[in-house]
């Protein structure tokens, strides 16, 4: 369906003063380019010029059957007929043939005139080169990327690649240079188009869209390079197609059409239609990995039910759009340089509908196009499609723009950023009645028209209708002037400025608003106008400062006016009004002093504006509300979205409203019904805000603090705002600390659970929250004691292993300072043990080394527990924290654990039993039985015996505890080894009678086995 609108996109009209019945016309950079009716003349006229001022003129080798203009590298390509030939020719440097005086230079392609006629004034000088083809070229094309050039032909494609030759320091000429050649059998395009590496081709009926490019590794199916003996065989597999595209005839001479087909994308592939390439460049070229891939492949069936013959139900007007939206390095220059596009868009018509894909990023139709009646020829650009029919120029809207915004910005389509949709309704916004129009063309904002009214118009088209459909494709021929043709015209129309047709179409939807508020055509219209903003914002080309200026203005009142719009809207695009006022730049008070205008005149607010306060709140995007403005915020959720004030008082913005009154209306909400545990927690929190001590407790009274961790998992704000690096606290936050610390860091641990406040968060809230006090100096307790609470609940690895390091940092520093803070944790080491598996049981040996009442204060005590008690569980990776123990010395019993414990979980257990022989001997046996177990119990020989023999044998009979411990070193020996071993292990100079017993035991047991 296309929407109508009654606007006015063409400003003025200027007739060319031509003195021919033009035959053809063509336009670009800035120039219209005429082709007499005889076709052996162009005349070329400035069109920004008022009166269309001729620029020069200059005389054709052979009649002109085709023209094209190229913007880069400001050349003109024809294809000529001259003596039944049909010839291809380029004109460079037109420019410099003013009134026919300066001389004309003509060469073949890569051939160079040198000596004496670029002497004086070489770039004077007009030059007409020859492009040599194998067969008669059909139709043309010009890549508006590179300027190179695509000539359709009966039986293939070639490609000429635009190049500037250096003849000279001085001197530079341009040139071509035919480097590929398409071959596709039975394939005789009607028009072809190329860009930027995209190749289209056009038959009556099928449209075949491939793009060339380069493969990091060739393939079968990727590359399709062949050999020059092949390409005879394909060219006989023409046949099958030469009685048309889509074709089949039987024996009964009959037609048979196929059914329409589509086919996108790597589909396209299976069309049945083969392409294979044919190097004729350089050789280093040739070696690039250049293969095809199918991008777009659409046939159509004829459709006799239009009021269209046979012969009139043919497709036309192929193009190739690209969409720039980066400037070029010359901008606006003839220079060859390319630049690339950011989308690239298909279009082609049948007589009575377009079709427009984009193709560049993916593969997509956008739009089709409904014409009221038979179309001729189509053009599109930036922001519209230019239609022409017998009798009418048509203006349609068209979606470059919003493809080519979600191309740019990745933030569109979220809650940031909105444009209206590609697939949206196209409209006609002006339908402007002309007679015979018969030729249309584009550049910039000028449409160029040609008309002629024929007397005998009717009897041509009842003889048309009257045709028998013809097996043959033909090629559209100039038709020659007729004598009783009369009243040609060739006008230049002008198309009206971006703002003032904006302006037209706001004025315009307004009216619709008023006549229907909420009606859809009002949208559609504001979307229309967004759009066209849209575009002129992304030209390159637009770089006049106070031009942008204007449009950046106008762009940001159409947000506005689309997000009121969108936020009167009760239906499911109601959310469009969130990213819409956030483009605005509007304030918040201003959207809702905006919508309480509308409200006055409704019967209250639209899904859409309560959405965008909503997420401006929980978003937290939105500056502080004054007094005023957060109160009618009350005011409007109260009547709106009762349910949502408890989430709506806890914002940060509405920190200016009216305690008093945010709980009035809380309690009122309360009497309707619907009381709950957040709405509970609010009413505390007001009652703090108020100073009213009693109130407070009341509410906080009336739920377990269980369902009081739940309440603060519904509504987090009510204990902090903000996110990221900026956390604060809230007062009940604050109070809280002072009186139920537990219940503060239970309902941080539920918040992080939920992934309502990621760690850092937490931990910025902890530290803000204890920068006072006791704590200020010796760090937050409250964090730690956060940092335990959520060890023993979180399930994520990652998390624990990141709270394992951080609680290790915190005791390994607080026993080395030994700092006395005064402040009694939530948790004893004892607690944790008995709740967390990532603490595990203190082993029997550091018990030995760290008895529960040794000279230590006791908040380090627990500390060294829960260190302790964090190497011996499973979870802490000890080569993570080997670092920090730098700082703890290994002089006392404390340090000295620490150290043994983290070199006994790495494995290096001889060094373990040094340090306890040497430090702490009575603690070497409970540490022998409890490690040296397994894999480790050949080191109760292999080590620990040889040691205590060398040091009892130092000490002599006055260390009992050594002694004592190789009695019980020998107990284990006897049993593992046989007496032979034993022997073995028994010193020289040792005393029999202390080994005889542990001998004769070991003895014993072996016979006895």
């Amino acid at each position: 369906m296309v929407h109508v609108y009654n606007c006015h996109p063409f400003a003025s009209q200027q007739i060319v003063p031509t003195e021919q019945e033009p035959g053809l016309v063509c336009c670009g950079g800035d120039a219209l380019f005429v082709v007499s009716a005889g076709g052996c003349k162009i005349e070329a006229y400035q069109m920004q010029e008022e009166g269309c001022t001729l620029i020069c003129r200059f005389a054709t080798m052979g009649t002109v059957q085709s023209i094209l203009h190229s913007q880069v590298g400001d050349y003109l390509v024809t294809i000529e007929e001259k003596n039944k030939a049909t010839y291809l020719r380029a004109y460079t440097n037109w420019r410099y043939q003013a009134a026919e005086k300066t001389r004309v230079g003509v060469r073949l392609l890569g051939h160079f005139l040198r000596g004496s006629s670029f002497r004086g004034a070489p770039k004077e000088q007009m030059e007409i080169i020859e492009i040599p083809l194998f067969e008669p070229p059909l139709c043309v094309a010009c890549c508006p990327v590179t300027g190179d050039l695509l000539v359709g032909c009966a039986k293939s494609l070639v490609i000429f690649s635009l190049k500037r030759q250096a003849l000279s320091e001085q001197l530079s000429v341009l040139d071509f240079e035919r480097f590929l050649i398409l071959h596709i059998p039975g394939w005789v395009p009607t028009q072809v188009a190329f860009c930027s590496g995209f190749v289209a081709l056009q038959t009556e009926l099928e449209v075949l869209v491939i793009k060339l490019e380069h493969f990091e590794s060739s393939s079968a199916e990727e590359r399709a390079l062949v050999p020059k003996d092949m390409i005879a065989k394909a060219d006989k597999d023409a046949d099958s197609r030469r009685d048309g595209p889509g074709v089949h005839h039987d024996q009964d001479d009959f037609f048979m059409f196929p059914k329409h087909q589509e086919l996108l994308g790597e589909e396209a592939r299976e069309c049945g239609i083969s392409v294979s390439l044919e190097w004729t460049g350089m050789e280093s070229e040739a070696r690039e990995e250049l293969g095809v891939a199918y991008i777009l492949y659409r046939r159509f069936a004829p459709d006799f039910f239009q009021g269209c013959s046979v012969e009139e139900t043919c497709l036309h007007s192929l193009q190739l759009y690209p969409f720039f939206t980066v400037p070029g390095k010359h901008e606006g220059s003839s220079e060859v340089k390319g630049r690339q596009p950011t989308c690239v868009f298909c279009f082609f018509s049948l007589p009575n509908t377009g079709y427009m894909y984009s193709i560049r990023n993916t593969v997509e139709l956008i739009s089709t196009y409904q014409y009221p009646e038979k179309a001729q020829q189509a053009v599109l650009s930036d922001q519209f499609l230019h239609v022409i029919t017998r009798s009418a120029l048509q203006c349609f809207s068209v979606r470059c723009s919003a493809v080519a915004a979600r191309a740019v910005d990745p933030y569109i389509d979220t809650t940031m950023k909105a444009c209206p949709l590609f697939t949206m309704e196209v409209c006609a916004l002006r339908i402007q009645l002309f007679i015979g129009l018969k030729a249309l063309c584009h550049d910039r904002n000028h449409i160029v028209l040609l008309t002629a009214a024929d007397v005998d118009a009717k009897e041509e088209a009842q003889r048309v209708v009257r045709r028998t459909m013809s097996r043959k494709i033909s090629t559209p021929k100039l038709k020659e002037p007729r004598e009783s043709s009369h009243g040609w015209n060739l006008y230049v129309v002008n198309t009206v400025s971006t703002i003032q047709l904006y302006n037209e179409m706001v004025e315009y939807s307004q009216k619709y608003e008023s006549t229907n508020p909420l009606s859809q055509s009002c949208v559609h219209l504001l979307s229309e106008a967004h759009l066209l903003l849209q575009a002129a914002l992304l030209d390159p080309r637009v770089s006049d400062p106070t031009e942008k200026q204007q449009l950046q203005e106008a762009f940001l009142e159409s947000c506005a006016q689309l997000g009121d719009c969108y936020s009167r809207f009760d239906k499911q695009d109601c959310h469009l009004a969130l990213p819409y006022y956030k483009m605005s730049g509007l304030s918040v008070m201003d959207i809702i002093q905006r919508n309480m205008a509308f409200s006055s005149t409704s019967t209250g607010f639209g899904k859409g504006f309560l959405f965008f306060l909503k997420h401006s709140l929980y978003e937290e995007t939105m500056e502080e509300l004054n007094e005023e403005t957060a109160n009618t915020m009350l005011d409007i959720f109260s009547a709106a979205e009762p349910a949502q004030l408890p989430h709506v008082v806890s914002s940060p913005f509405m920190r200016s409203a009216s305690p008093a009154s945010a709980l009035a209306h809380l309690e009122r909400l309360e009497a309707s019904g619907a009381p709950s545990v957040t709405l509970t927690l609010t009413q505390a929190a007001l009652a703090l805000r108020m100073g009213d001590i009693q109130q407070y407790k009341q509410q906080m009274d009336r739920h377990a603090e269980m369902l009081q961790v739940y309440g603060f998992i519904d509504e987090p704000k009510l204990l902090l705002h903000g996110r990221g690096k900026a956390v604060v606290p809230t007062a009940l936050a604050r109070h809280l600390r002072d009186t139920q610390d537990g219940l503060l860091v239970a309902a941080a641990v539920a918040l992080h659970e939920n992934s309502k406040v990621r760690l850092e968060e937490a931990d910025l809230f902890f530290q803000e929250l204890c920068r006072e006090g006791a704590e200020a100096e010796s760090g937050p307790q409250l964090l730690v004691d956060f940092w335990e609470a959520l060890l023993v609940a979180s399930s994520q690895e990652t998390v624990i292993q990141e709270l394992l390091f951080r609680l290790t940092s915190v005791y390994i520093d607080r026993i080395a300072r030994r700092d006395k803070s005064g402040i009694k944790p939530l948790k004893t080491a004892e607690d944790l043990i008995n709740s967390c598996s990532h603490y595990g049981l203190l082993f029997p040996w550091v018990s030995v080394l760290t008895p529960a009442h040794f000279n230590i204060i006791q908040d380090h005590q627990e500390d060294l527990q829960k260190l302790q008690s964090l190497l011996c569980g499973p979870s802490l990776d000890v080569s993570s924290i080997l670092p920090l123990l730098e700082q703890l010395s290994d002089g006392d019993s404390a340090g000295l654990s620490v150290h043994v414990l983290c070199a006994t979980k790495l494995g290096h257990h001889e060094r373990s039993i040094e340090r306890l022989l040497d430090r702490c001997p009575q603690a070497i046996i409970p540490y022998a039985n409890h490690e040296l177990q397994h894999d480790k119990t050949a080191l109760w020989w292999q080590k620990l015996f040889p040691e205590l023999c060398e040091r009892t044998r130092s000490a002599g009979s006055e260390n009992s505890i050594l002694l004592s411990a190789l009695k019980d070193t020998l107990v284990v020996v006897a049993t593992e080894l046989n007496p032979l071993e034993l022997l073995n292990l028994l010193p020289d100079d040792g005393t029999a009678d202390f080994f005889l017993p542990h001998l004769l035991e070991c003895t014993q047991k072996n016979v006895t086995a």
